[in-house]
């Protein structure tokens, strides 16, 4: 009991002599993220896992990672030879064990966001559940930088963003997390259920759904839902087929404004 104590002592000195500063591979300073502390780093299991020193697992937060791309390269030399700071918005682990976190590198200098690193240099896409507003943009715009440049997955047409009226494109990626933009038809509202359509015939064209309890999040984040029709948008989720492709969006960072990048 008393070394674990003096091991918690440690961990919460070193965290307060490392703090997390913005900086431009850092966290923007609006971005809210709670600090667990100041670990140090073992090795990547995959392109989106890597172990502590100590045997425990880390998963990072806010991003998806293809399998079998060369993601878990590029994330074991992000972490390795120095110290990680690790964060989260809100609490909580994944269904596997593994602590969700934002990770930074403080070794040379500035310190350096994983996961920005990890999307800018096209290893992988924002995820569906950033958690903060704030982290979220920063990380689709290092994304859109990414795409634009065709660098890492973007550079293979199997990830290029889909289209909403692909049908055969999007049924061909049930169950897998995507990217698709299209301009939004109508916006409707049936059983508690909030319908964006970007196309006549919704068995044919991707329909994106809200849920009538998910709407004040969207507000918050400055995002009308009924004001989306006539707007181009992107959205990012998990392809499901209900009668034709469907993706759930419960986060606003899951809808962006698609202006070209």
């Amino acid at each position: 009991m008393r070394a674990a104590r003096i091991i918690g002592l440690i961990v919460l000195f070193t965290a307060a002599a490392h703090p997390v500063r913005a900086g431009d591979s850092g966290a923007p300073a609006a971005c809210r993220l709670e600090t667990l502390g100041v670990f140090v780093p073992g090795t990547a299991i995959d392109g989106r896992t890597f172990r502590l020193q100590d045997g425990r697992e880390i998963r990072l937060a806010g991003i998806e990672v293809p399998e079998g791309s060369a993601a878990k390269q590029a994330l074991e030399g992000l972490i390795a030879g120095g110290p990680l700071a690790l964060k989260r918005v809100g609490t909580g682990t994944d269904r596997y064990g593994h602590l969700v976190a934002h990770v930074f590198a403080l070794r040379d200098g500035p310190e350096k966001w994983i996961q920005r690193e990890m999307v800018a240099g096209g290893h992988a896409r924002v995820g569906a559940r950033v958690g903060d507003p704030a982290c979220a943009a920063a990380l689709l715009a290092a994304e859109g930088a990414a795409r634009n440049g065709n660098l890492g997955l973007w550079a293979d047409a199997a990830y290029a963003i889909k289209q909403t009226d692909d049908l055969a494109g999007l049924l061909a990626e049930r169950g897998r997390f995507n990217v698709a933009e299209g301009k939004v038809l109508s916006v409707r509202s049936s059983g508690g259920t909030i319908y964006l359509n970007f196309g006549r015939v919704w068995s044919r064209n991707l329909t994106v759904t809200v849920s009538q309890r998910n709407q004040r999040l969207f507000a918050a984040a400055g995002m009308e839902l009924k004001k989306l029709e006539g707007q181009r948008i992107r959205v990012r989720g998990w392809i499901e087929e209900r009668g034709g492709p469907r993706i759930e969006a419960a986060r606003p960072e899951q809808i962006e404004f698609a202006d070209g990048n």
